[in-house]
């Protein structure tokens, strides 16, 4: 019989049938049923999946155009077929990694500047 520090997490199917599940799997299943019980979406995609520009675009939150202006900037690697540009994922996401720690760094240093400056006065 195993003891409680060994036990390693199972996946039950209806019928019964068990399947081990590694613990980061497991972790990762709790997660997505939370967010699923939260009442939100969840999307799971290959990291290597190549997107469409309007696809990247919509990751993002931002115009295709402004994409594609990202892009010929070369602020995300992409391959071009024809017309049709592809974005891999693990590179969109780095790039919004990226972005979002930027945007972080600069609202710190915002609310320094402004705690250092007194802050907003009340008005009276």
């Amino acid at each position: 019989m195993e003891s409680q520090g060994t036990q390693r997490p199972k996946l039950v199917g209806p019928g019964g049938e068990t399947l081990e599940l590694p613990e980061p799997v497991f972790h990762l299943l709790r997660q997505i049923v939370t967010v699923l019980a939260q009442g939100d979406a969840v999307t799971v995609v290959p990291v290597r999946k190549e997107l469409s520009s309007q696809q990247a675009a919509d990751l993002l939150n931002v115009s295709r155009q402004y994409l594609v202006r990202l892009l010929d900037q070369g602020a995300i690697p992409y391959t071009k077929t024809g017309e049709h540009r592809h974005i891999q994922l693990n590179d969109l996401l780095a790039y919004k990694r990226k972005r979002d720690a930027q945007r972080k760094a600069a609202l710190n240093e915002l609310i320094q500047m402004s705690q250092d400056f007194g802050g907003y006065s009340e008005c009276s």
